[in-house]
């Protein structure tokens, strides 16, 4: 963590900012996203209170209190059994198989594209209601076929029933049609690189607030507050552990919020989420000691720790996905350059929009303006090394992709804000320079690098330049 006993009011947040980082999306519906019997589920009710009509319609036909469309299929019960058993066998041995010949070439797909392919997979909600339309219809046209009995007046045969049963089956040839399609086109290596970098976009933007003036907050006395709190973080404070090992998944920061302010405390917590928590390892220090314990039940339950990590408040993951394809596509065993280079333009694509977002997030305050929480800060300069750092040691002998990196922190360079960003972009520039130098042999190659790093260097220094004018300009006037 960075020196937070060193908090300036610039690090504050707006109210607006605050709020959206409290609204996160919810663990719970990440969690329940990423299964596959959520949407089944619903559409086996879906289909068991169709039935329940279509079946009421049919006693009531079959007692002459209405009559049926003309369309409606009739026949005898023998019939009906035969098309209804053979819509039910049909179903479920397409779903047997497609998804086992599917889940196959996926796992052959995730060892070029790395373990996670299959948990996108479940995740996708277009798979998800490709099998509970499936098991839904199985289902439908099995209640269906056990209400076919003998009664009083004769054989009941539910028609309606099994004419919706059929049209399901007319829809199932549909959604096995779409379902081939959208497989085959899921598991090519642009799309899957496009949908994490998705991902990432989304991220950042429930994360990281949009830019704005550190001057539109307020202050809410924040001196004040800031005093108090450079006293209390001077005591000692007590430590609370982890009760479970695992990757930290979610935070609840109103609740700690509130219960910080319930207890006159300032929690500072050790992890941010996507890190990885050990058991009786601390995860947050308490100020002062005496709320520790109170402090301590309501942060065992305002965070979620779990064997992986996820989307959920933590934006760095969709980066380490992109580079781990991408170091998987420069290895020995790949060797596929351009793989890499199309991730290096994702993943310059979702710093660029870093670059205009607010990072220092760190602190957090109650109604009244107390400090209450404080955060691992993200930093900037964490994310562009995750990014580039490995992509660039595997790298080092690959002019084509060291172009391409020195373009895409070009490219970053240009939607940043300030010039301690511009400072982490050149610095990994630096870095990818000496690599090369020391891997590459041909002299032209170097001569191409050197050139694309003193473009960079260039652009760096023009938006330097830009923003001291900028300032000049927006000075007050001497009086």
């Amino acid at each position: 963590m960075t020196d937070q006993t060193k908090i300036s009011p610039a690090h504050q947040i707006p109210e607006h900012a605050r709020r959206s980082q409290l609204r996160l999306p919810s663990w719970r519906r990440e969690a329940l996203r990423t299964t596959f019997w959520v949407v089944p589920t619903l559409l086996i009710v879906a289909a068991g209170i169709l039935f329940a009509i279509t079946y009421e319609i049919d006693l009531a036909a079959y007692h002459r209190h209405l009559g049926l469309p003309w369309w409606v299929r009739t026949g005898s019960a023998d019939a009906g059994r035969q098309v209804l058993t053979a819509i039910a066998a049909a179903i479920i041995t397409t779903v047997g198989v497609v998804f086992s010949i599917t889940i196959l070439a996926l796992t052959l797909a995730s060892q070029q594209f790395g373990p996670r392919m299959m948990r996108n997979f479940i995740r996708d909600l277009g798979n998800q209601m490709t099998l509970g339309v499936f098991v839904a219809t199985f289902v439908y046209s099995v209640l269906a076929l056990g209400s076919i009995t003998s009664l009083p007046e004769g054989d009941f045969v539910p028609h309606l029933s099994i004419t919706v049963a059929e049209a399901f089956l007319l829809v199932d040839l549909a959604v096995l049609i779409y379902f081939i399609h959208h497989i085959a086109k899921s598991i090519q290596l642009p799309e899957v690189i496009a949908a994490i970098a998705r991902d990432l976009n989304r991220a950042i933007g429930a994360e990281y607030p949009v830019h704005f003036n550190a001057l539109d907050g307020d202050d809410h006395g924040s001196s004040e507050s800031l005093t108090e709190l450079e006293e209390m973080l001077g005591k000692p404070g007590a430590v609370v552990t982890a009760k479970h090992s695992g990757y930290l998944q979610f935070v609840g920061y109103g609740q700690l919020i509130e219960i910080a302010e319930a207890s006159d405390a300032v929690i500072r917590l050790a992890h941010r989420p996507g890190h990885f928590v050990v058991a009786h390892r601390p995860l947050a220090t308490v100020w002062p000691a005496g709320a520790a314990r109170r402090v301590a039940a309501a942060l065992d339950k305002g965070h979620v720790t779990g064997p992986h990590r996820t989307l959920t408040q933590d934006p760095v993951f969709a980066i380490d996905q992109l580079v781990e394809i991408a170091i998987r596509a420069l290895s020995p065993a790949v060797n596929d350059t351009f793989t890499a280079m199309t991730c290096i333009d994702w993943l310059s694509a979702g710093l660029s929009e870093v670059s205009g977002r607010v990072l220092v997030e760190g602190v957090y305050r109650d109604r009244a303006g107390h400090v209450r929480l404080i955060e691992f800060d993200p930093s900037y300069s964490r994310m562009v090394n995750r990014a580039f750092d490995k992509i660039r040691q595997a790298a080092r002998a690959m002019p084509a992709v060291i172009i391409r990196m020195i373009d895409a922190l070009a490219h970053i360079a240009e939607s940043t804000t300030n010039s301690q960003q511009r400072s982490v972009l050149l610095r990994q520039a630096e870095m990818i320079l000496r690599g090369a130098e020391e891997e590459v042999p041909e002299e032209l190659d170097l001569a191409q690098i050197r050139d694309r790093f003193h473009q960079l260097v260039q652009c760096s220094r023009a938006l330097d330049d830009s923003l001291r004018s900028a300032s000049v300009i927006d000075a007050p006037p001497l009086r």
